[in-house]
């Protein structure tokens, strides 16, 4: 689902960001944001990227059901938690990296 996030925080517009017939094992979970505001979404067959309006970019094809991702190292590095194991890829997008204290 897409929301608007009012100044309030409150959503409002719900629509439907993208359907699939994917026939692959997964479902859309683990979702982080890129520097550019692309979305990296764990997904049926791999990690899904969809830019800001929605539209599928493409799909990051892993060997088995991805599960969830996260930005790591230089924030080009893409970490990939699927059945049993954790994978990583270098891209050229940028995320956020989480800070540590």
């Amino acid at each position: 689902m897409r929301y608007d996030v009012t100044p309030d925080g409150s959503v409002k517009n719900e629509q439907v960001l993208y359907a699939t017939a994917d026939t692959e094992p997964g479902l859309p979970d683990g979702m982080k944001v890129d520097l550019r505001g692309n979305l990296f979404c764990a997904g049926p067959g791999g990690i899904w990227v969809f830019s800001s309006s929605g539209k599928h970019l493409g799909t990051i094809k892993v060997s088995e059901t991805p599960s969830n991702c996260n930005w790591g190292d230089d924030g080009e590095s893409l970490y990939i938690s699927a059945t049993s194991g954790l994978y990583r890829i270098k891209l050229a997008a940028e995320g956020e990296r989480a800070l540590y204290y």
